[in-house]
């Protein structure tokens, strides 16, 4: 069996190697190979490989599906950053901040569509299966994508919304590429289930430790100024847990510190959250999610050793240092 960093280490050989752009229209594919060459932990084609290998043997299926999921993963990264207005991803210029707004568009529509060139080469016994998840998968990420936009007009956002969001945008495609790789190594529906489990509360657990590490993370921690989330107004769970706990002063408090400068901004709410106790109920969360998603991997029917990398993977996505 192979670790989550030999994996991705053979994923990435095999990106070098094939990716299926064409040599002309350097204007339209050279923002493509920008994205896909400017790092990120491929960690989502790998859980497709780490998937196949628990099951058996990686197979050309195995990397088909893989590449797949990648191509579609940066297309939704190309038009999340065109959505955000942002101009850093990486440490690097965004694609549409380098090569102009119009080519981002369409770089990011042509990868989409090499996702399903991609995908199209898995053998027809499996093809039919995993098209049906993976236009699921797509159609649940563009989903959560339209929430989290809506989110930022909305006065009042639930927390079981904002849940529901980070399912679709973020832990649904971990899910699916789990999914992906077992039933083409021949695992049970019921395995593959569990599977789909472990990487769905996977998901949603580490996007709910990305909102506590911007806030009370270090620099050398996230790569970016703490309070990120708190300068820009976003509605992350711990806002949101913060205004269902918060009484009328609190609530003043609030409303105050909103319209100050961003370091006493950032400051004053972080006190806010300490002292409603939501930094820890925030952990709490996290925890409740790893549980559900290391029971799921608990109830396939393979051996611990098998396992074994997957658990690593998820435990040092899940449990990074507070």
């Amino acid at each position: 069996m192979h670790t989550f960093q030999e994996i991705s280490r053979l994923f990435e050989q095999h990106l070098s190697a094939s990716l299926p752009f064409p040599s002309e229209q350097e204007n339209l594919y050279e923002p493509c190979r920008y994205l896909l060459h400017a790092g990120g932990k491929r960690i989502r084609p790998s859980l497709c490989l780490m998937a196949g290998e628990l099951f058996g043997d990686i197979a050309e299926d195995h990397f088909h599906a893989a590449m797949a999921i990648e191509l579609f993963h940066n297309f939704t990264l190309i038009h999340d950053d065109i959505m955000d207005k942002a101009p850093l991803r990486r440490g690097k210029p965004t694609v549409h901040a380098k090569y102009g707004l119009t080519t981002g568009i369409l770089s990011g529509d042509v990868m989409g569509i090499f996702a399903y060139h991609c995908l199209g080469r898995i053998r027809p016994r499996y093809l039919p299966e995993v098209l049906s998840l993976f236009n699921r998968t797509a159609i649940e990420v563009c989903e959560g994508q339209q929430w989290d936009m809506d989110f930022e007009q909305k006065k009042e956002v639930g927390i079981d919304e904002y849940l529901k969001m980070i399912e679709l945008k973020t832990s649904v495609l971990l899910a699916a590429s789990l999914w992906i790789g077992a039933v083409i190594a021949g695992a049970s529906a019921e395995d593959a289930g569990h599977l789909y489990e472990f990487g769905k509360n996977m998901g949603i657990a580490f996007q709910l430790q990305d909102d506590y590490l911007d806030t009370f993370g270090s620099e050398e921690q996230t790569g970016k100024k703490p309070g990120g989330d708190i300068r820009a107004n976003k509605k992350t769970f711990l806002m949101l847990k913060t205004q269902e706990l918060a009484g009328s002063g609190e609530r003043t408090i609030l409303e105050g510190l909103m319209a100050a400068g961003d370091e006493e901004k950032v400051a004053g709410i972080r006190r806010i959250y300490q002292e409603l106790n939501v930094d820890n109920i925030n952990k709490d969360i996290i925890s409740q999610y790893s549980e559900v998603s290391f029971s799921h991997l608990d109830k396939i029917d393979l051996p611990e050793e098998r396992k074994q990398p997957l658990r690593e993977l998820a435990s040092w996505l899940l449990h990074r240092q507070y």
